[in-house]
Order: structure tokens, then C-alpha cells, then sequence
């Protein structure tokens, strides 16, 4: 009965109420976006990082990977010495450079090659063609193929270094595009080529030969990761090694003014929410002081009024919750679509992650504060004066 008599009250100011419930709806839109975005770009990192199979990184010391354009020499012995520890299964070395190609109108385009050993890589998903299977082979991805005006099966003039003023460029070598591939870590809008370690060294000469950029390492299953990590780390004074979970906690760290900044917004969100709702349920106890006193003068119990307001509270939360979710998620998605435009992004990157737990907390939240918004005006309902308030109200 007091919820049907919560209901009515509220439909009595149809248009009040349709704006209270939208305003509550924009605000929980808000806070479930932000709730997604606090989440959403570490666990986008983090499905890099696992797609790509490997548990541990070692860098030169100090780096992160690909941070800089640091490399640590005598990468074969360091190789071979990782592929020792027992609890070692996969080594994958890797080493970055700039590849310079010129195009059929001869002008000369930039990339990033990545020198690798196809049989362990976990860097890129190939989409069209094959494999790399010799040192005068490439594999690229749809920026580089769109750049240099060249398809799969085609051959092109690579280059190691080029001097803009003299247009002469070093370490050249003829080389065939043998498939178009999905780089993980790479913005879909920048050019990527990926060649075999042993080419990639040695179109750079002495400054490259037998240099590495990174060492990925897999470990066997079961195996304590940070024990591995401390010993691949003591092992070589050169380099660093960086397991996952701390790949994770660092970018936790660079990513703190996004969590905060979403914090923030969320309060916002909560408090906005509640302001509104305790406006309207207030504001309806005050047109209805008269009809109160008049049931509690009839007998109606005072937990009866209390139940009605804070029902009338829930009732508007709940709506502009349920409104608002699917709101934040359509906004969710544009914005991500905006944001995931920003260059140097992987193509795949995600600002805006759903997780359901997390809507359900959000929209618990919201029901909470509307529980919360009918405390004040329902204490005020039930403590009405009965006798003083039908004279004055009588008088009026």
C-alpha cells in the first residue's frame, strides 16, 4: 500500500519527476563511465601483455620496453644464458629500430621494425599471407602498405638509416612483403614492419650487431614468477627484468591522474544524484504536510509515513539508475571511440571497460544514496506535530 501510495505521489508532478529521474539518469551515466574508466585502461594493458603469452621482460637497465632507444649488447649470450634457468620454456629477443622504404615515387617513408625470431614471437597476429621464413623477407601492417603504396607479394628497398639533405640512405636491402599483420602493442595508425632478428642487425652495422632491444621470457607453468624474475635479474648487471604483475603496478602508477581525476568525477556523480532526489522528496513532503497529518491524526503508524517517503526516494533512484546505465554505456562508447583515436595508442585499446560487477555496484550506489536522500524529509514526515499542523494548515 505504501509503495502504490509512493507511486502516486509521484505521478501527481508527472513533469518535476520526469526531470529528477533524468537528472538522476545523466548523473549515474556519469558515475558507471567513470567506474569504466578506472578499470578500463589497465585491463586493456594487461590483455596486451597476457596475449602476448610472455611472464617476464628483460630490459636495458632502468628501461621500460621500447621506452627508450636503449639496447644491451651480447644479446646471443644473453639468450642462451636466460634459456638455462629450469624454469625457463620460451626465450623471444627482440630488437627495435627506424626502417626507412622508399615508395614508388621514390620518396622515402618512416616505420618501426621490430627484428624478431618468428617461431616465438608473440608481437603481432598475422592477417593476410605468410610468416617470415628468410633474412629478405617482411611482414608489415595495413599503415605501412597504405604509406608506401605496396601490396602483399610486392618487393620494396629497405633502409636502416636515411640522410633527408643528401637523400642517401645506408644499410639498404631489397626485400619481399610476405604478409600484413595485427601488431599488438602498436597504434593501428602507425607503420610497422616486422623482420628477422639476424636482418635487422645487420642492416645496422656495428651499432647493431648482436644488440637487443628486449628479451621476452616464458616461464613453465607453476613456477614462482618472481623468483625467476630475481634470478634472470641478478644474473646480468645490464639489464632489468620486469614481470607482469609489476608492468601492471607501474602502469597503475602512470595511470594515477585518470583514477583520481575519475574518483573525483564519481563523488560528483553521487552527490549531484542525491542532492536532486533529497530536493524532490523534500519538496513533496512540504506540499503534503496537510495530507500527512490528516493520516497520522486517522492512525495511520509513523513507520507507514517514513516507509512511503523513503519508498518515493528509492523509487526515483532506482529508475534514473537503471536509465542511466544504458546511457553510460552508449556514451561510454562514443567517448572511447574519440579517445582511442589519441596517436601512439594500440588500435585495439580500450579507455572503457564494463564489468558487471562494477555496474551493479554502481547502481547499488545510487540506490543507497536515494535510501539516504528520504532520511531527512521522512524524519521530518513522522515527527510532525499532529494538532499544530491541521490548525495551521486549516488556517491557511
Amino acid at each position: 500500500m505504501m509503495l502504490r501510495l509512493a507511486m502516486a505521489t509521484l505521478a501527481r508532478r508527472r513533469a518535476r519527476t520526469a526531470l529528477t529521474t533524468a537528472g538522476v539518469a545523466v548523473a549515474a551515466a556519469m558515475l558507471l563511465d567513470m567506474v569504466m574508466l578506472g578499470s578500463g585502461m589497465r585491463e586493456s594493458f594487461r590483455g596486451f601483455i597476457e596475449q602476448q603469452g610472455f611472464q617476464i621482460r628483460l630490459t636495458p637497465r632502468g628501461t621500460m620496453p621500447f621506452d627508450s632507444e636503449a639496447t644491451v649488447g651480447g644479446g646471443a649470450a644473453l639468450v642462451r644464458a636466460v634459456a638455462t634457468d629450469p624454469d625457463v620454456v620460451t626465450v623471444a629477443p627482440l630488437l627495435g629500430a627506424k626502417l626507412f622504404s622508399r615508395t614508388p615515387g621514390d620518396s622515402v617513408v618512416s616505420a618501426f621494425v621490430l627484428g624478431l625470431d618468428p617461431a616465438v614471437q608473440g608481437d603481432y597476429v598475422l592477417v593476410e599471407g605468410r610468416d617470415l621464413a628468410a633474412d629478405d623477407e617482411l611482414v608489415v601492417n595495413a599503415s605501412y602498405l597504405a604509406a608506401t603504396g605496396r601490396a602483399v607479394g610486392d618487393t620494396v628497398q629497405v633502409a636502416a638509416g636515411y640522410d633527408a639533405q643528401m637523400r642517401r640512405v645506408t644499410g639498404a636491402r631489397t626485400v619481399r612483403i610476405v604478409g600484413r599483420a595485427r601488431f599488438v602493442m602498436l597504434g593501428g595508425s602507425e607503420r610497422a614492419a616486422a623482420m628477422r632478428l639476424a636482418a635487422v642487425q645487420a642492416m645496422g652495422g656495428r651499432d647493431r650487431a648482436d644488440r637487443l632491444s628486449v628479451v621476452l621470457v616464458a616461464t613453465r607453468p607453476g613456477a614462482d614468477i618472481e623468483s625467476v624474475r630475481r634470478r634472470l635479474e641478478a644474473s646480468d648487471a645490464r639489464v632489468s627484468a620486469l614481470s607482469t604483475a609489476a608492468a601492471l603496478q607501474l602502469v597503475d602508477e602512470r595511470l594515477g591522474y585518470f583514477r583520481q581525476l575519475a574518483f573525483i568525477l564519481a563523488s560528483v556523480s553521487l552527490a549531484v544524484g542525491f542532492l536532486l532526489v533529497t530536493t524532490l522528496v523534500t519538496v513533496s513532503v512540504n506540499e503534503r504536510i496537510g495530507e500527512i497529518a490528516v493520516m497520522r491524526a486517522i492512525g495511520v503508524a509513523r513507520w507507514r509515513i517514513v516507509a512511503q517517503v523513503m519508498a518515493e526516494g528509492v523509487a526515483l533512484s532506482l529508475v534514473g539508475a537503471t536509465i542511466g546505465m544504458g546511457l553510460g554505456l552508449v556514451t561510454a562508447t562514443w567517448l572511447n571511440g574519440i579517445l582511442a583515436a589519441f596517436p601512439g595508442l594500440p588500435a585495439a585499446f580500450d579507455f572503457f571497460f564494463f564489468e558487471p560487477a562494477a555496474a551493479f555496484r554502481s547502481l547499488g550506489l545510487l540506490v543507497l544514496c536515494g535510501i539516504a536522500a528520504g532520511i531527512w524529509p521522512a524524519w521530518r514526515a513522522a515527527t510532525l506535530p499532529i494538532a499544530r499542523t491541521l490548525r495551521e494548515e486549516a488556517v491557511a
